[in-house]
C-alpha cells in the first residue's frame, strides 16, 4: 500500500503478476470507513449472490490486517463470504500465511486477480496512488473485467490511520460514484480531503475541473453551516451536505452523512478530458 518503487515481475502469463510492488504501509483498522461503506452499500448484493461470494483485498501490504478485518466485517453481512488477500510481493504472502483461516486465504498476484471464478468485490486501497494517472484507466478496466455480474470495485486512498479517505466505486461498466469520508473532528474544512483523492482525480483539483468546483462549493457550504458547529461536527457536516444537494448529484442520504460520508455521482466529478 501507499507509494512504492520496486516493480513486480511483469504481466501475468509472461513471467509473473501484473503491477508494481508498493511500500506496503498498513495499520490495523485503517480501512474501517471504506469497509463500513462497502458493507452498507454492497451488503444486499453479497446476500443475494447464489454462491458463496468472493471478495479480494488487492495489495493488502506488508501486514494482513486489512484482509483479516474485511473478512470480519463482510461476514456480518453473509457468513459464507470468502476473502482472498492478493499481494505481488512473495515475502508478504509468506508472512500472511499464519493468519489464513476458514474463508481467508493469501495468494501472490496483481491486477490479473488470480482467484478462481469472478469476485463480487475487489477492494484496492492505497495501491494506484504510486502510478501515473494514464496508467490508472487501464488498471480500472482490467479489474472491472474480472468482476462477477453485480460486482463492485472500490479503489481509493486514505491517510495512515484512516481518518481521511476518498474512493471511487466502479461496476463492470465503469466508474459510478466518488465517496469522501472523514473523522469529522480532524477536518478544518472539507477540501482537506483533497490530499486523499484517488489518483484519477488528485491532479484534477485545479480551477476548471469539476472536482475542484465541488470541493470549493463544499467549503462554502461548510462555512455557511458554521452556526451548527457548537452542536457537533456531525451536525455541521450534515447541514453542509444538505446545502449541496440542489447543485450536485449527491446519491446517498442523511444516514450516511451522519457517518461522516458523502457520495457523489462520478459523472459530476469526472475529469474533463
Amino acid at each position: 500500500m501507499a507509494v512504492g518503487s520496486r516493480r513486480g515481475s511483469g504481466p501475468a502469463g509472461r513471467g509473473g503478476p501484473e503491477g508494481d510492488v508498493t511500500r506496503g504501509t498498513t495499520n490495523p483498522n485503517r480501512l474501517r470507513r471504506m469497509d463500513r461503506w462497502i458493507a452498507a452499500t454492497h451488503g444486499p448484493a453479497l446476500r443475494r449472490h447464489a454462491d458463496p461470494p468472493v471478495a479480494v483485498d488487492l495489495g493488502y501490504g506488508a501486514a494482513p490486517w486489512t484482509a483479516v478485518e474485511l473478512l470480519a466485517r463482510l461476514r456480518r453481512e453473509r457468513t459464507d463470504v470468502e476473502v482472498v488477500g492478493v499481494e505481488i510481493d512473495p515475502e508478504r504472502v509468506a508472512a500472511a500465511q499464519p493468519y489464513a483461516r476458514d474463508g481467508l486465504t493469501f495468494v501472490r498476484g496483481g491486477f490479473e486477480v488470480p482467484v478462481t471464478g469472478r469476485p463480487l468485490l475487489i477492494r484496492a486501497a492505497n495501491v494506484l496512488r504510486q502510478y501515473e494517472e494514464p496508467r490508472v484507466w487501464p488498471v480500472w478496466e482490467r479489474l472491472c473485467g474480472r468482476l462477477a455480474e453485480g460486482g463492485l470495485l472500490v479503489e481509493g486512498t486514505c491517510d495512515e490511520i484512516g481518518r481521511r479517505h476518498a474512493w471511487v466505486a466502479l461496476g463492470p461498466e465503469g466508474p459510478r460514484t466518488v465517496t469522501f469520508a472523514a473523522r469529522l473532528g480532524s477536518l478544518e474544512r472539507p477540501s482537506d480531503l483533497a490530499e486523499r483523492l484517488p489518483k484519477a482525480l488528485i491532479h484534477r483539483n485545479v480551477p476548471g475541473e469539476p472536482v475542484h468546483a465541488f470541493l470549493r462549493d463544499f467549503d462554502a457550504a461548510w462555512a455557511g453551516a458554521a452556526p451548527y458547529a457548537p452542536l457537533s461536527a456531525r451536525q455541521r457536516w450534515t447541514r453542509a451536505v444538505r446545502a449541496l444537494v440542489g447543485d450536485w448529484p449527491i446519491v446517498d442520504g442523511p444516514r450516511r452523512w451522519r457517518q461522516g460520508e458523502v457520495t457523489v455521482a462520478w459523472s459530476a466529478l469526472a475529469p474533463r478530458d
